[in-house]
């Protein structure tokens, strides 16, 4: 049996330099808070900072699809969770959610595909062996049909 793929959750409190005049928060600002909720998933999957800067081996975001929901504003914590949604050769995809706790609200959703990168050639790397075990297991043979008569 396949583990669950890595998933955590953090929690950040909407700042000043977040918002606009209006104390809304800007859009450029989720993706900040999606960024250090990638970092923590990051780790989970082995890849801490230091580790990182000492091998050059980075993950590259590749695409980012966002749907902002609600707006979230200036003093509001928000939770964002984050986990490896699907891995590919060389590719893999993780997604977010941001939650606003006092009311329930999902104020945004994303998902990022992303790639591993060997610095200074920006060589493409393989995803590493052990991220296999997130894969999910592969289906049931079907079961064989009855004997004809």
């Amino acid at each position: 049996m396949n583990p669950e793929p890595p998933r955590i959750s953090t929690e950040l409190q909407v700042m000043f330099f977040d918002t606009d005049c209006g104390a809304v928060v800007h859009n450029i600002a989720y993706l900040r808070m999606i960024e250090i909720a990638r970092t923590h998933l990051a780790e989970q999957l082995g890849m801490r900072l230091v580790d990182m800067a000492e091998q050059q081996r980075y993950p590259v975001v590749v695409r980012t699809e966002i749907d902002y929901r609600r707006a979230a504003k200036l003093g509001d914590k928000l939770i964002i969770e984050g986990w490896l949604d699907r891995l590919e050769r060389v590719r893999f995809w993780c997604s977010f959610k941001i939650v606003r706790p006092s009311d329930n609200t999902v104020i945004a959703t994303c998902r990022q595909m992303l790639a591993l990168v060997q610095m200074p050639a920006a060589k493409l790397l393989r995803l590493p062996d052990e991220w296999n075990q997130y894969r999910p297991a592969p289906p049931a043979p079907a079961p064989a049909p009855p004997p004809r008569a």
